[in-house]
């Protein structure tokens, strides 16, 4: 399989369908800012700055484990909830097909 359903729910509410490369090595976050979403990544994908957190709606059971330090910059976040994520240590894998996501930005 080279592409996957991405189901994303913006910070507005607006709920897109998208279907994601999964041959590029792109991270979550590269492909939310690739289509317009308005993440500051501000890091670079680093998983320093919590910019691009977003909250797994459907389908986290299916993702990689969570990582010390993607933990311990989520942990730091007011707006946090079980299945929070950096979308920029997310890889675009078979995994994420079909997971539904919501966008939750810097959460200040």
């Amino acid at each position: 399989m080279t592409d996957i359903t991405i189901h994303v729910e913006g910070p507005d509410g607006s709920q897109q369908s998208l279907q994601a490369p999964t041959d590029m090595g792109l991270s979550l976050m590269e492909f939310l800012k690739g289509n317009e979403y308005d993440i500051l990544a501000t890091c670079g994908g680093m998983a320093l700055c919590a910019t691009c957190h977003v909250e797994i709606l459907s389908g986290a059971e299916q993702l990689p484990e969570i990582g010390n330090d993607e933990y311990a910059m989520l942990d730091t976040l007011p707006n946090i909830t079980d299945t929070s994520r950096l979308s920029c240590q997310l890889r675009l894998t078979d995994a994420l097909n079909n997971v539904r996501i919501k966008i939750m930005g810097d959460g200040l």
